[in-house]
């Protein structure tokens, strides 16, 4: 106490001199029309912008809690889209009445591990066994086909990555609705191409023709974005097209995926494998 009486006496001066000070800037501000208006929008201006910093800051301290909400609800909204039905019989339009029921059931995910520079390549998301998912589920993002769950563990699954050489998704051209075999070159070393085969020498093909999943999958859903095309020939002497394709999902970029649940998929694979046997 007596080192603070010290220090103020000692500085009463300076702090008498700063009290004139603001007293005089005071009674300047509140008497004349202009410097208190001058003072008011900059203080204003002041006060607005650190208000918006630290509404800026806020903001981006809950960005991750926002985007887990929106991937939550983005998966709901997949679920209740009517491509996520089937039709039982008859006309009906309404997802909702007794002549649908669900066939795909969506579940976001966060990537946690990826690579793209193997020749099988494949990507780590933090969903498994005790989120519902299974081997062989499907996984997109909302730019189109991403891959198929490979393995799963209570807290993990590893997913086969589109860019994998023993990957195949059936896909189809969007406007001719000719289908065939999406395949990943390992030679060409490129995570931004893939090739469409099986497209026989007859079809009409355009640059740019957009490339989605055929529905025949027991997995995907129909209508799945993959790419579009970016080039094609026919080899001399071949009955079908050399298509390569732009893949419509960066795959440098990814770290958000939404796991597709195909309520269907046993009954289908059960069926067409009793098919195979009887064939047999």
């Amino acid at each position: 106490m007596r080192n603070f009486i010290l220090f103020f006496t000692k500085n009463a001066f300076i702090f008498l001199f700063l009290f004139l000070e603001l007293a005089s800037f005071t009674l300047l501000i509140k008497n004349n029309n202009y410097q208190n208006s001058k003072t008011l929008n900059s203080s204003n201006f002041l006060v607005g912008n650190l208000f918006e910093t630290i509404s800026n800051i806020t903001d981006y301290l809950y960005l991750k809690t926002e985007n887990e909400i929106l991937r939550t609800q983005n998966a709901k909204l997949l679920s209740a889209e009517k491509k996520s039905f089937t039709k039982i019989f008859g006309n009906t339009v309404q997802i909702n009445d007794t002549s649908y029921f669900q066939k795909y059931v969506y579940t976001a995910a966060k990537v946690i591990n990826n690579s793209t520079n193997q020749r099988e390549n494949y990507i780590t998301i933090d969903k498994g066994a005790i989120n519902g998912i299974k081997a062989g589920m499907a996984v997109i993002n909302s730019n189109g086909v991403v891959g198929i769950v490979k393995n799963v563990s209570p807290n993990f699954s590893s997913v086969i990555s589109m860019l994998h050489q023993k990957n195949s998704i059936s896909g189809k051209i969007k406007t001719s609705l000719y289908y065939g075999s999406v395949v990943w070159n390992s030679d060409k070393n490129s995570y931004t191409t893939a090739f469409l085969n099986e497209i026989p020498n007859h079809v009409k093909l355009t640059i740019g023709d957009t490339i989605v999943t055929s529905g025949f999958s027991s997995i995907f859903p129909e209508g799945i974005l993959i790419g579009t095309i970016k080039s094609f020939e026919l080899p001399k002497g071949s009955n079908f097209y050399t298509i390569e394709i732009n893949l419509s999902v960066d795959f440098k970029k990814l770290s958000h995926v939404y796991i597709v649940k195909s309520l269907l998929k046993e009954e289908q694979t059960q069926l067409e494998k009793l098919n195979q046997e009887n064939a047999n």
